[in-house]
């Protein structure tokens, strides 16, 4: 028996976030699946993490933390 795979979905998508510039911002989104594999993109540029870019990712939820955030980052 074949089962095709069911895509995965945003439960709860990314939400406008004000950040103030030099402080920490997180933005997160929740998915239909657990433990997916999630991409963050600013624009066609794929994000890696650094310094500056954290990603995290526990059960459905995956999350952003963009650290001393600048204008350049909206």
């Amino acid at each position: 028996l074949c089962v095709p795979a069911v895509p995965v979905l945003f439960k709860q998508a990314l939400k406008n976030t004000d950040m103030e510039e030099g402080k920490s911002v997180s933005l997160r989104c929740e998915l239909t699946k657990a433990d997916a594999t999630v991409v963050w993109k600013k624009g066609e540029a794929t994000l890696q993490a650094s310094a500056k870019y954290e990603m995290k990712q526990k059960g459905t939820v995956a999350e952003l933390v963009i650290h001393n955030a600048e204008p350049e980052d909206a």
